[in-house]
């Protein structure tokens, strides 16, 4: 493990990360922490608050591109370690680490930039009647240290120096990471990057630890120390909710956001599908099984209305599917999840297998399936629509286009929606569209949802149980607004106040004054 510029050795057992595709052990063995490594990088992080929310933007933004900068350095040494632990192709390794210093950077030009802080200023009016006005400045400043909790399907982007870890860091948190038990040796990787980044910026020592643990004492007493003020979680529902119910239960709670599960449904509207059924047939299962179906916005569901067209698009995708191979799974207990789906799938009454691949359920394989049900199934039977992480998916016929209403009412809410139209279906598509709104936090015409962009304008969230708050993201610029909170400052003397808000604005922040936007 990594606290603060030291590293240590763990008392509480050993642990080794597994190459999924040679179904082996790795080396070398990592030493699990207790509650004493806990507290100790708890403690650090607290001691390291106060001044790193305080330092220069541009040193901030400097410590994110050094971070990105260093992963890059890694170069083959990193690719090769994530290959192993994860039985990805080196090409999705590559991207994937490409999107990790993307978000470094985006979030080092967010910094730079300060619309973040919301400076907001309201002028003191003396001789307001019947009451004056006095002097009234806000800000936002960072919650406090932040725990983060790795990913097992990103090990670069959601992991140690991903997405909830930069956000925290460009808000001024530090940060505390609690390595996935399936990526030990990326995470340390990564996580030397960032220390010696600290260092070289001159930042307090506690900004930034790596937890190693085994079994859930670990992150619970991680969430549950009183130095920690939200946390950032990506996997699944189960690990979200015990989190959840951990930070509500502390003296003083706090924000966990939490990203668990969806099934992204698509949405086949009738002129589209007419025109384009093999066509979208095959970007549909391209995009079911990318990545053997581990993302997050993997497309678990699809609706459409029963006509020949539907029929067509049933058939061929069944056929594609049918060309596509088994892929190595992430983990074994990944694997063992996604054939424990399938099997719930294929005993289900009005549930049918279209197409399955065969494979052997030795070892990590995952194979592609495809299974075909109705809205009336599922209006009585909801839990068939039930998340099962991997390559598989479900096609269910709708009687009437009210009837798809009716289903996607019932339905929990999701990361996204993808409505394949054209000019004919507009119409249809504007009816549903308001409920499209109030389920999910992202809606995709004309594509797939596969393929998170890291941008400004980007949301990766959604109603619960999609995500624990449906207020934020945890993709793209607006996600460091969830390690943020409000103070306004009344009278405050000139020597004290903060470049954000003083007058002369010497940060030539953007900043709302008198209700009016400027930048002076």
């Amino acid at each position: 493990m990594l606290i603060g510029g030291s590293e240590v050795r763990g008392t509480e057992g050993v642990l080794r990360a597994w190459n999924p595709t040679a179904g082996t052990d790795m080396e070398p063995d990592f030493a699990a922490g207790g509650q004493v490594e806990v507290n100790r990088a708890c403690l650090l992080a607290q001691e390291a608050f106060d001044s790193y929310r305080e330092t220069p933007l541009e040193t901030r933004a400097q410590f994110l591109r050094a971070v990105g900068q260093g992963i890059l350095d890694l170069g083959d040494r990193l690719v090769d370690r994530a290959c192993a632990e994860t039985g990805l192709p080196r090409g999705r390794i590559e991207g994937e680490r490409g999107r990790t210093v993307a978000q470094l950077n985006l979030f080092a030009s967010v910094v730079c930039e300060g619309r973040w802080i919301c400076a907001t200023l309201d002028s003191p009016q003396p001789d307001r009647k019947p009451l004056p006005r006095p002097d009234l400045r806000l800000r936002k400043i960072a919650l406090g240290p932040v725990a983060v909790f790795g990913a097992s399907n990103f090990p670069l982007a959601f992991s140690v120096a991903g997405g909830d870890s930069a956000a925290a860091f460009a808000a001024g948190c530090p940060v505390v990471v609690k390595a996935h038990p399936s990526h030990l040796g990326i995470s340390e990787l990564v996580a030397r990057v960032i220390q010696k980044a600290v260092a070289d910026c001159g930042l307090h020592e506690g900004v930034f630890s790596l937890l190693v643990g085994q079994g859930n004492a670990i992150g619970r007493d991680l969430v549950q120390h009183p130095a920690i003020k939200a946390v950032g979680f990506t996997g699944s529902r189960l690990g979200g909710f015990s989190l959840m119910r951990i930070a509500a239960e502390r003296p003083e709670p706090i924000p966990v956001y939490a990203e668990m599960s969806s099934i992204n449904p698509i949405l086949l509207f009738p002129s589209a599908l007419a025109k384009n059924a093999e066509t979208l047939a095959k970007g549909f299962v391209d995009s079911v099984t990318l990545g053997v179906g581990q993302f997050c916005t993997n497309p678990g569901i699809v609706f459409g209305v029963e006509s020949e067209a539907f029929q067509r698009f049933r058939r061929a995708a069944a056929q594609e599917l049918s060309t596509r191979s088994a892929g190595t799974m992430l983990s074994p207990q990944i694997h063992s999840a996604y054939q424990r789906g399938l099997e719930r799938l294929e005993a289900t009454p009005d549930v049918h297998t279209l197409a399955r691949i065969d494979a052997t359920r030795e070892g990590c394989l995952g194979a592609p399936a495809l299974f075909s049900s109705t809205a009336k199934q599922l209006l009585a039977e909801p839990e068939c629509a039930d998340e099962v992480f991997g390559p598989s998916s479900i096609l269910v016929g709708c009687e009437t286009a009210d009837e798809m209403r009716m289903v996607l009412e019932q339905m929990p809410g999701q990361l996204t929606a993808s409505l394949l139209l054209d000019q004919q279906d507009l119409e249809m598509a504007g009816a549903l569209l308001p409920l499209l709104e109030r389920k999910v936090g992202r809606i995709v015409f004309n594509g797939f949802p596969t393929g998170v962009e890291v941008s400004h304008a980007m949301v990766h969230g959604g109603p619960f149980p999609a995500t624990s708050d449906s207020r934020t993201t945890s993709v793209g610029a607006s996600a460091i607004e969830r390690f943020m909170r409000p103070v306004s400052y009344q009278n405050m003397p000139k020597a004290l106040m903060p470049a954000s808000l003083q007058d002369e604005n010497p940060l030539k922040l953007w900043r709302v004054r008198d209700g009016k936007l400027e930048q002076r």
